[in-house]
């Protein structure tokens, strides 16, 4: 009988003690959590105090670190954020801080675990462990793969050294230069027609003191331009006269045609051909210097809009969406990608001028829009859409200076706009001394010198400019007087006044 009762009594202190060691898994578990949340706090309660304030300090200093980095470092972020090699190290470090993270959770949960936990329990244990390493590695991933896609989409489009190989010295990004040209164009390569026409062209002018821009825009129906010297213009010596019934000789065939024909453009590889003669062809025409290019897929640009979420803007009349009889109404919108593709390249009870002037207000539009919390939450679509649809001469080591230079112009500097079109400027027998000096005259506007920059070109004097002009490009003089006089008033008008809003 005392025997039956000892070990009666030993299974009862048995039980008593597994009903014990199960009853303290929700304590190990809270402070496992607890440690997930501020690193160090089981190891302080198991009395580690060495190493618990090491994490603890290494958790508040990585914690001040970030703060500090948002709230007084945000430009340096801008700047560094278009540097790969920094945006892949950083790739590698979110995936270092989630195994660290994880390693923290796992070792704080063996430090605070029950002795003895009978096999539900340790089953539980476990399961609630693995969901919270899961928590912390999809935030680890999801980061490091967002700034991994970031990084390829910046190698894909911007390449080091540029696509022409010019070297940026990143302590003097400009070269001196008080201004830089960027020539962005809108390529209409549609399903239905081979090679992309440059629909869309205009030269942005930009301050690089201040910002301040001057939109200079050239009609994609402009005849009888110089070419620039060289194969170029030894073929079309008295202007571009294209070839063959296709090519009537506009200026957005220009483009194509050099890809077409490389032998006009020696030495340059596919893909570049075009954007080269185009450079030194609109340069020629406008007597200023173009100093990179950005060329715009119209069609993959309703995918960037769609990885936006839309885009809103007043439409004030009836614009024709479609071909099925659809209309955009007036008023306050939110386009979808193809009805943004519309709005700016709608021509119904319009012309390619009306046209022109839609397309900077979208883009206007856009580039208001296109804010951090947009880009961070719609980045998968944006950087597979930027891919497809962009593509540019601009070396990635100018990026930087470029992200300061577009803090400026998105802080309030001026933007204005001069479009080339009639009845300033005849579109089939263009005075191009007169384009080149109105083009002049508009960007000294905005010199902070009341004499021209030593960086625009010479040829946008005058003179130099008739002179350059090709014989059979020549405007009889009494048009020349007419559009003069049209010319006096001929200013650029700021986009906040001429777009709706």
């Amino acid at each position: 009988m005392a025997s039956r009762s000892a070990e009666r009594a030993q299974e009862d202190r048995g039980a008593d003690r597994s009903t014990s060691d199960d009853s303290g898994l929700p304590r190990a578990l809270g402070l496992t959590l607890a440690s997930a949340l501020v690193w160090g706090v089981a190891h302080l309660a198991t009395g580690r105090r060495l190493t618990g304030g090491l994490l603890l300090a290494l958790y508040a200093a990585l914690g001040a670190a970030g703060v500090v980095a948002w709230t007084v470092f945000q430009e340096d972020l801008r700047q560094l954020a278009v540097q790969p090699d920094w945006i892949t190290g950083l790739s590698a470090g979110f995936l270092v801080l989630g195994l660290v993270w994880i390693t923290v959770v796992v070792r704080s949960y063996q430090l605070v675990r029950p002795d003895g936990l009978r096999l539900p329990a340790r089953t539980a244990g476990a399961a609630a462990v693995a969901v919270l390493c899961f928590a912390v590695a999809v935030p680890a991933s999801w980061a490091a793969h967002r700034t991994y896609l970031y990084q390829d989409a910046l190698s894909s489009i911007f390449r080091a050294g540029g696509a022409n190989g010019r070297q940026v010295d990143t302590r003097d990004p400009w070269n001196g230069q008080s201004r830089v040209n960027v020539l962005l164009l809108g390529g209409d390569a549609a399903r239905n027609r081979e090679g992309v026409r440059t629909d869309s062209m205009t030269l942005a002018s930009v301050d690089t003191r201040t910002g301040d821009t001057v939109l200079l825009s050239l009609p994609r129906n402009l005849e009888r331009f110089q070419m620039p010297p060289g194969p170029a213009r030894d073929r079309f010596p008295y202007g571009f006269t294209g070839d063959g019934p296709e090519t009537p000789g506009l200026l957005n065939e220009v483009y194509q045609y050099a890809e077409d024909h490389p032998e006009i453009v020696p030495g340059v590889s596919k893909n570049s051909r075009g954007p080269e003669l185009l450079k030194a062809t609109i340069s020629g025409i406008l007597g200023q210097r173009v100093d990179y290019y950005i060329l715009v897929d119209m069609f993959g640009f309703a995918d960037l809009i769609d990885a936006m979420g839309g885009v809103k803007l007043r439409i004030p009349e009836p614009i024709p969406y479609g071909t099925d009889g659809g209309v955009l109404q007036p008023g306050y919108r939110t386009l979808k990608g193809k009805e943004a593709l519309w709005y700016g390249r709608s021509r119904t009870n319009s012309d390619d001028y009306t046209r022109m002037g839609r397309q900077k207000c979208l883009l206007r539009a856009i580039a208001q829009q296109a804010d951090p919390q947009t880009v961070l939450t719609k980045f998968d679509r944006l950087a597979a859409a930027a891919k497809r649809t962009l593509s540019t001469d601009i070396p990635q080591e100018l990026l930087p200076a470029l992200v300061r230079l577009s803090g400026r112009v998105k802080s309030g500097a001026r933007i204005d706009s001069l479009q080339f079109v009639p009845p300033l400027i005849a579109t089939g027998a263009p005075d191009f001394a007169l384009i080149r000096r109105l083009a002049a005259q508009a960007v000294s506007r905005q010199e902070a010198a009341a004499t021209p920059s030593s960086s625009a070109a010479p040829s946008a004097s005058p003179s130099s400019a008739e002179s350059a002009s090709p014989g059979p490009s020549r405007t009889p003089r009494a048009s020349r007087t007419s559009a003069g006089n049209r010319a006096s008033d001929a200013k650029p008008v700021s986009l906040d006044a001429t777009c709706p809003s």
